[in-house]
């Protein structure tokens, strides 16, 4: 709902479809080979990939069925949303069966990394790294990933001739209406990776939510009153939801890990990179529509790295495995470990998609063409017509657009549609006889009136003596003498 509201109105059921792509395409690999290149437990996995488990379906009397099960539905759920986020990078010019082929792929971009940090094999993990929810393996893959797209597709048309400054939206209320779902699910998100109830996982998954919470409100507070520092007083709706989202994401990784206090702080920082950078990308003619390469990517980098700086020891569990972070005593060993993770992920998502995009384009453009992208993809590529949005302007390109122009527009009814075109060619033909009678009756009325002024006249005047004859003739043939004829044919 958040990208289809940032786009505008003739792209905004496309990116709709690409999120639906991207669960079920993506789910589909995920299931092939993602959960294995993450948490496989085969002979040949490695501290760069897991290898093992794929097709993943543990028989009835496998000890582990229930767990991994569940860790496949959690996991499931981070790896297509590391590909939602690109999708809105890539909106509105973005050819739609290229996009297909890379949210069918883009699962290895997320789950070898994802692995470097969760899976017991992993290079990072086995360093120390911490990160309990995504901040890293999802968001920073993901807004990585968003801007190697960005820069692979270029502007959109027009984009930048009058300027930086964000395009109007499509639809602010469905932006709106998806921070508020992001918001909460964001919840269920960080609370749910304690991955359990039991001992003391319930307390810590309650001071989650609290914390996730906190965070968000502090980079709200700041993003609102950057918005109307920056607008002289208005708010901006993608400065507001933005600078929350970049607040979320900064608290993701050590969501159970910090104070109040300390969430409020980096929530702060998280909103102020996010809204400082959203139009640095756009000086560096770097189109992203939804601004997920700085809430997620900028925002991701920071919230890595707070771990380092702010995070407690959550006794008795294991989450950070004894250390705590710098400006709580524990030196400097998990900053370092945090930095070089945050690295090691914003490379690896960056050289990744582009190598990615780079083949796809090969086999299909990755870019709409020229018509596609001014018609909009609702209509080119998903026969969806809106009502605003007209199709004569490309004559000019000699277009093709046969099939396009016979598209029912959205929310009519063809078959209704031709009844009332019936209905109205009807009254038109009914209403021009009405016209045509009143016409003759107003001529009829005309004549009669002049020929009464006649007939009065005639009456009034002593020298006039009417006669009539066989042929309607009236003469004054026997007037008195010195008297004149008049003659009038009836």
């Amino acid at each position: 709902m958040l990208e289809s509201g940032c786009v505008s109105v003739k792209n905004e059921v496309n990116i709709m479809m690409k999120n639906v792509i991207d669960i079920v395409l993506g789910g589909f690999t995920y299931w092939l080979f993602g959960y294995g290149m993450s948490f496989g437990r085969g002979p040949l996995t490695n501290p760069f990939i897991a290898i093992g488990d794929f097709l993943i379906d543990p028989s009835v009397g496998d000890p582990l069925m229930g767990p991994i099960f569940a860790a496949f539905l959690f996991q499931l759920s981070f790896s297509t949303t590391a590909t939602t986020i690109v999708s809105g990078a890539m909106a509105e010019r973005c050819n739609f069966k290229a996009y297909c082929i890379f949210s069918f792929l883009n699962t290895a971009v997320y789950c070898i990394p994802a692995g470097w940090v969760w899976g017991e094999h992993g290079f990072l993990n086995n360093l120390g790294c911490v990160d309990i929810a995504g901040s890293g393996p999802v968001h920073l893959i993901g807004g990585s990933a968003a801007f190697a797209s960005a820069v692979m597709l270029g502007p959109r048309m027009g984009r930048y001739e009058d300027g930086i400054a964000p395009l109007p939206l499509g639809n602010p209320v469905n932006a709106c209406m998806g921070l508020f779902v992001l918001w909460w699910g964001w919840l269920a998100f960080n609370s749910g990776s304690t991955y359990g109830v039991s001992g003391t996982k319930w307390q810590y998954a309650a001071r989650a939510a609290v914390i996730t919470m906190m965070g968000s409100f502090g980079g709200g507070t700041f993003s609102v009153l950057f918005s109307m520092f920056k607008n002289d007083g208005r708010m901006d709706v993608v400065d507001l939801i933005n600078g929350i989202l970049g607040a979320l994401v900064s608290i993701t990784a050590g969501c159970f890990l910090y104070h109040a206090w300390e969430a409020i702080i980096i929530g702060v920082i998280g909103s102020i990179l996010t809204c400082v950078t959203m139009p640095l990308f756009d000086k560096m003619a770097v189109d992203d529509p939804v601004g997920a390469s700085s809430v997620h990517g900028v925002s991701g980098i920071w919230g890595v790295i707070a771990v380092g700086l702010f995070a407690d020891n959550p006794i008795p569990l294991t989450t950070t495995n004894g250390r705590s972070g710098l400006f709580k005593g524990g030196g400097w060993y998990l900053l370092g470990v945090q930095c070089l993770a945050a690295l090691c992920l914003c490379v690896w998502g960056v050289l990744s998609t582009f190598l990615l995009l780079w083949v796809i384009n090969k086999i299909v453009p990755i870019r709409m063409e020229v018509n596609e992208e001014l018609l909009g993809a609702d209509l080119m590529e998903h026969h969806v017509r809106h009502g605003q949005i007209g199709i004569s302007p490309l004559a000019p390109l000699r277009s093709q657009l046969t099939e396009e122009k016979d598209v029912a527009r959205i929310g009519m009814n063809p078959g209704h549609d031709r009844y009332i075109e019936t209905l109205k060619l009807a009254e038109m033909k009914l209403q021009s006889w009405r016209d045509y009678g009143e016409e003759k009756v107003r001529e009829a009325s005309a004549e009669k009136s002049s020929h009464r002024r006649f007939s009065n006249l005639a009456r009034a005047v002593p020298i006039f003596r009417r006669k009539t004859r066989t042929e309607g003739e009236i003469s004054t043939s026997d007037a008195p003498r010195g008297t004149f004829s008049v003659s009038h044919q009836v």
